[in-house]
């Protein structure tokens, strides 16, 4: 992702228009100008509602529960860690000049890359695996390594993968390389990401548990909780595009290929199993 999106799954510039809450808005609203017609104006009226609701906080965080409550079981991913971890880039909010400019960092990379760094440390794991190229002549992932170093993570320990553009490539990508993950791993996103993460990396074969940077849920807090909010609508549309990204993960999952990588993994898994 070249520039922050919170957790956005893989889209254009259109798909983006045309899933936000706005664009329901302006579009029912429109109807209702032209439209003679009760049975076009009905159905506007209700998706301008619709739409007013999901620029709330309140309704922006029904969104956010919904996808969030798929996060993964924590106990899944108590002590002891698996020996590999894998942070997920989250993206840029400026141009990096090099592999130090960690203040291009997004927050939510920041975030990813904190909690992942705390987990190494505390589990004692053999490696921290950090996947995400970006949209920029610098890799996300080479800058996050950077700061992980500087974390106290040994240099040994990284393993960077500088080439996917989307969550699925980061799965399938992390398994092409020369140095891949084991099968079994500890995965790192934030809560609104890890979901449809969890569905790209399990159809790639791997044994992933979760762990969560942070969460995008608020909880109820006032009169303004009610009433439409920018922030609102921000968290709207990635939480719109996160549940899109799941339906469509979830196809690809069950596509013929994804399955032949499952299968091959799990005898892959069988078989270091019996040699240990």
């Amino acid at each position: 992702m070249a520039r922050h999106r919170l957790a956005a799954a893989p889209s254009n510039a259109m798909t983006d228009f045309l899933l936000s809450p706005l664009t329901w808005l302006i579009a029912a609203s429109l109807v209702l100008l032209g439209a003679r017609r009760r049975c076009l104006r009905l159905p506007a009226v209700a998706l301008a509602m619709l739409a007013l609701v999901a620029m709330t906080p309140l309704g922006a965080n029904a969104l956010v529960r919904l996808v969030e409550i798929d996060a993964g079981d924590p106990a899944a991913c108590s002590e002891p860690l698996p020996d590999a971890l894998v942070v997920l880039g989250g993206g840029f909010d400026g141009d990096p000049q090099d592999a130090d400019d960690v203040v291009a960092l997004s927050a939510p990379s920041l975030r990813r890359l904190l909690a992942g760094a705390a987990a190494f440390q505390r589990a004692g794991a053999v490696h921290l695996y950090i996947a995400g190229a970006a949209d920029e002549r610098v890799p996300e992932s080479q800058v996050l390594a950077a700061l992980a170093e500087r974390l106290g993570v040994p240099a040994a320990a990284i393993v960077t993968e500088r080439t996917s553009m989307t969550t699925w490539e980061n799965a399938e990508h992390l398994r092409a390389l020369p140095q891949p993950p084991p099968s079994r791993i500890a995965l790192v996103s934030s809560a609104l990401h890890l979901p449809r993460a969890l569905v790209a990396f399990r159809a790639a074969g791997f044994d992933a548990c979760a762990i969560a940077s942070d969460s995008a849920w608020v909880p109820p807090r006032g009169i303004g909780y009610f009433l439409p909010r920018t922030s609102a609508l921000r968290k709207a549309d990635a939480a719109i595009h996160e549940i899109v990204g799941m339906l469509v993960y979830r196809w690809r999952a069950r596509q013929p290929a994804a399955a032949s990588l499952r299968s091959h993994a799990s005898a892959v898994r069988a078989m270091t199993s019996m040699s240990s």
